[in-house]
C-alpha cells in the first residue's frame, strides 16, 4: 500500500504560481512512477505530467507544456508540481497518483493503483 497526500492548493490569480506537493508513505517511493491528474467540474480526470523513478524522464499534456515542472525527491518520499502562469482553465482539483515502474508513465488513470485525496486549484481572472 502506498499513501498519497497533497497540500499546496489555494486561489490564485491569473499569471500567478502555485507548487503542490505530494507526500508518499508505506512502500518504496523510489519503486513507483508518479503522476499529477487534475479534474475541472462535469470534465473527466486528466493527465497533467508524469515523471519517472529516477527523476530523469518527464512528461506533460500539451495544456501545461511549458508552464509546470514536474519534479522528485526520493530522499523526502515527495513529488511536486511547480505551477507558472496560471490561467482560469487550470482551475481543477488536482490529484497525484502512483504505478508500479513496469507500467510506465500513462495518461490513463487505469494504470495508476494509488491516489491522493486532491486538492483545489482555483485561477481567478
Amino acid at each position: 500500500q502506498v499513501q498519497l497526500v497533497e497540500s499546496g492548493g489555494g486561489l490564485v490569480q491569473a499569471g500567478g504560481s502555485l507548487r503542490l506537493s505530494c507526500a508518499a508513505s508505506g512502500r518504496t517511493f523510489s519503486a513507483y512512477v508518479m503522476a499529477w491528474f487534475r479534474q475541472a467540474p462535469g470534465k473527466k480526470r486528466d493527465f497533467v505530467a508524469g515523471i519517472y523513478t529516477s527523476g530523469g524522464n518527464t512528461y506533460y499534456a500539451d495544456s501545461v507544456k511549458g508552464r509546470f515542472t514536474i519534479s522528485r525527491d526520493n530522499a523526502k518520499n515527495t513529488v511536486y508540481l511547480q505551477m507558472n502562469s496560471l490561467k482560469p482553465e487550470d482551475t481543477a482539483i488536482y490529484y497525484c497518483a502512483a504505478a508500479p515502474i513496469y507500467r510506465g508513465i500513462s495518461g490513463s488513470d487505469a494504470v495508476y493503483d494509488y491516489w491522493g485525496q486532491g486538492t483545489q486549484v482555483t485561477v481567478s481572472s
